[in-house]
C-alpha cells in the first residue's frame, strides 16, 4: 500500500481533469521519473505514453477517476468488466472512471505499464459506502490505539523495534505530493495511513528464528485485522477527496 500508483493517477488525473492543476503539474506528478505506457485505451493506437491517455480520457468525456483497492471478498467499486476485477484485485488497485478504469503494473525499477479496461456499455458499480474524512481519521485512531496495545503485549517490539517509533511519529508523518488544494485532512489522514500500512509490514512478518508462536501469531492477526481494515478505507477516501 506504500507505493499506490492508481490512488496517485486517481488524485493528479481528477485534478486535472476538473482544471485545478496544469497538464505538466499533472504528469510531474504521475511519472515520477519512471517510463509509463498505457495498453487498452479506448481509440488509442496501442501502447500510449500517460499523458497521451490523459488527453483520452478527457476526450472521453471522463470528469473524475476514483482510487478502488480491492481485497478478496470485498471488490466494491470495481465495475463488472470482464477481466478487471482478476487485474485489480493481483495488483491491489484500480483507478475507476465513469468510462475506463486503469490497473498498474510495476515492470521493474524505470517501467510502469497500465491496463485500461473499457467501461462502455457495463453496468457502473453500487457506489461504495464512504464515510467522511473525520469520521475515518477518528476510526484510524481507535484502531491503532487497540493494534498498539496487543502487540505490546506480544513483545512485538523485540523483534521489530521500528514499530513503537513508527507509532509514536504518526504526528509528523509525510503524505506523498498531492495537488496543491488538497484537503489538509486529507493530507493528514493519508500520511497516517502511509506509515501505519509500514506497521503492518512489520508486525505480519514473521519474527527472526520463528519467535512468534501459533497462538501468538493468530493474536496478532486478530489485533490488526480492524487496524489493516482502517488504513485501507482511510487510504481511499484521502485519494478520492475533492475540494469542496
Amino acid at each position: 500500500m506504500h507505493d499506490l500508483l492508481a490512488g496517485r493517477f486517481a488524485v493528479w488525473a481528477t485534478a486535472w481533469l476538473s482544471g485545478r492543476v496544469s497538464t505538466d503539474a499533472a504528469l510531474d506528478a504521475l511519472a515520477d521519473d519512471r517510463a509509463h505506457r498505457v495498453t487498452g485505451v479506448p481509440g488509442a493506437p496501442g501502447a500510449v505514453p500517460l499523458g497521451w491517455a490523459l488527453t483520452a480520457l478527457r476526450g472521453l468525456g471522463e470528469r473524475r477517476v476514483k482510487l478502488v483497492l480491492p481485497v478478496p471478498g470485498d471488490v466494491r467499486g470495481l465495475p463488472p468488466a470482464p477481466g478487471l476485477g482478476a487485474l485489480a484485485l493481483e495488483a491491489g488497485q484500480a483507478a475507476v472512471g465513469d468510462r475506463v478504469a486503469l490497473v498498474p503494473e510495476a515492470a521493474g525499477p524505470e517501467v510502469v505499464t497500465w491496463t485500461a479496461v473499457d467501461l462502455d456499455g457495463v453496468p457502473p458499480a453500487p457506489p461504495a459506502a464512504e464515510g467522511s474524512l473525520r469520521a475515518l481519521s477518528g476510526s484510524l485512531d481507535l484502531a491503532v490505539g487497540d493494534a498498539a496495545r496487543t502487540l505490546a503485549r506480544l513483545d512485538l517490539a523485540r523483534w521489530h523495534p521500528e514499530v513503537p517509533a513508527l507509532l509514536t511519529g504518526l504526528a509528523g508523518a509525510q503524505a506523498p505530493e498531492l495537488p496543491p488544494d488538497t484537503d489538509p485532512l486529507a493530507v493528514s489522514v493519508l500520511a497516517r495511513a502511509r506509515r501505519l500500512a509500514r506497521v503492518l509490514d512489520l508486525a505480519t512478518a514473521d519474527a527472526p528464528g520463528g519467535a512468534v508462536t501459533g497462538g501468538q501469531a493468530a493474536a496478532r492477526d486478530d489485533a490488526l485485522r480492524p487496524l489493516a481494515a482502517a488504513v485501507r478505507e482511510a487510504t481511499v477516501a484521502a485519494y478520492n477527496a475533492v475540494p469542496r
